[in-house]
């Protein structure tokens, strides 16, 4: 299909989709978890022809690894899927009322985006994550996964129209794109009157082809240049715990650390430990001159590791005189994705929560807690690091917009 005429039938499918009840959306969802279930000897092996294909090409254990759908994988997608089902319906919901003077009761409502391009790289569950949020939002969707997963997404999909002919919801409100000519996803990308939103998930290159060749307003999320700044008054083992669970839980995740700030008149009795702990994991470190004159046997940071998202077992390490410099710092090279403040003081965790505006703030807590399951939004499309129109997670919610309704009794402009 070309791409405008596939743009086109989603457009048209997005009234359906955008008034289908709650109930019959939520059946759709609950027939797919179950035929992921039933169906799982077929992924399997689907997965697996990919999976074989990426070893033959070279590709990197870290990315085999992405691709993989196992058991675990299964129960996840099924899991992401009830936890979907289990929350409200956000269509049609009235977040706020008011009366204007003269009588006239004004209100705003949420309601879909309407159609949705996901164009994602490596793993193939985001064709269920991303479908199960776009249906209970009330969007149709557009999907575009890597060639890599080429075998394991259309198994996927096809999954996605067996459960929506099941309980009769048109096929037109899900669109798989599986060509590999890059000119057929710039074609689509300058379909403005047709296709609302793009959300691009994957690496920096992905996300700055698709702003550069896009008509559509596009969810931005170039890098998780994420910060913790351990304060003179941390509990010490707490911040071990933290600042070690957000380099190396999973290091190549968009919320991972990738810069420890450290208060200067804590560092000397701070910093050994916390490096012993860190290389012990098998985290890679980079220091300013404070940092090595403390820590033996590290490498000095250049100028640019402060900007890098290294998705990595790599950390840069830097000290700072007080909170101003740290929050500086934070300022000048972070990302605004997520950063934190491992604290005793009060007032100064409430400083850094006012100062720092990442779309996630936290206090004496990892920030690989920035997800949208860990928030108890559910499922997550990804993590916008713009402030229009969503900022941070973007869960049901953030896959509506709201628009101005009124109740009146004749009033008139005067």
């Amino acid at each position: 299909m070309k791409p405008e005429k596939l743009a086109q039938a989603a457009k048209k499918a997005a009234h359906i989709i955008a008034h289908t009840p709650t109930e019959q959306k939520d059946k759709a969802l609950l027939a797919l978890g179950q035929l992921i279930g039933e169906k799982k000897a077929y992924l399997l092996l689907e997965n697996k022809k990919d999976i074989e294909a990426a070893q033959k090409a070279g590709l990197a254990g870290s990315l085999i690894d992405r691709l993989r759908i196992d058991e675990k994988v299964i129960h996840d997608m099924q899991a992401s899927i009830r936890d979907v089902v289990n929350l409200a319906d956000p269509v049609g919901e009235i977040v706020k009322v008011w009366r204007r003077p003269n009588g006239l009761q004004v209100g705003r409502m949420r309601i879909p985006i309407g159609v949705i391009f996901v164009i994602f790289e490596s793993r193939p569950n985001v064709t269920i994550e991303a479908f199960s949020l776009c249906l209970k939002s009330g969007n149709c969707v557009i999907l575009k996964g890597g060639s890599e997963a080429g075998n394991s997404n259309r198994a996927l999909f096809t999954l996605i129209t067996e459960a929506l002919r099941e309980v009769g919801i048109s096929k037109e409100i899900a669109h798989l794109v599986d060509v590999k000519d890059r000119s057929y996803i710039y074609d689509l990308l300058k379909l403005e009157e047709y296709i609302d939103l793009v959300i691009p998930r994957g690496g920096e290159e992905l996300l700055r082809s698709v702003v550069e060749h896009s008509r559509i307003p596009v969810l931005k999320h170039y890098k998780g240049v994420c910060h913790i700044f351990v304060d003179e008054s941390a509990d010490f083992p707490m911040a071990y715990e933290v600042c070690l669970n957000a380099k190396a839980q999973k290091p190549a995740t968009c919320n991972a650390m990738e810069t420890l700030l450290v208060h200067e008149s804590i560092a000397q009795n701070f910093l050994p430990e916390m490096t012993k702990r860190l290389k012990k994991s098998g985290v890679r470190l980079k220091g300013c001159r404070k940092t090595v004159q403390i820590v033996k046997n590290i490498d000095l940071a250049q100028e640019e590791d402060w900007h890098e998202e290294y998705l990595d077992l790599v950390l840069s390490i830097r000290v700072v005189k007080d909170m101003d410099e740290a929050i500086a710092h934070i300022r000048t090279y972070g990302s605004n994705h997520t950063d934190a403040i491992v604290t005793g003081d009060y007032q100064r965790a409430w400083r850094f929560l006012r100062e720092v505006n990442s779309s996630l703030v936290l206090v004496n807590a990892s920030t690989r807690l920035n997800d949208g399951f860990q928030l108890g939004l559910g499922a997550e499309m990804g993590i916008s690091t713009t402030k229009l129109h969503a900022f941070g997670p973007m869960g049901l919610e953030e896959l509506t917009v709201t628009k101005f309704i009124a109740f009146g009794e004749g009033q008139l402009r005067a």
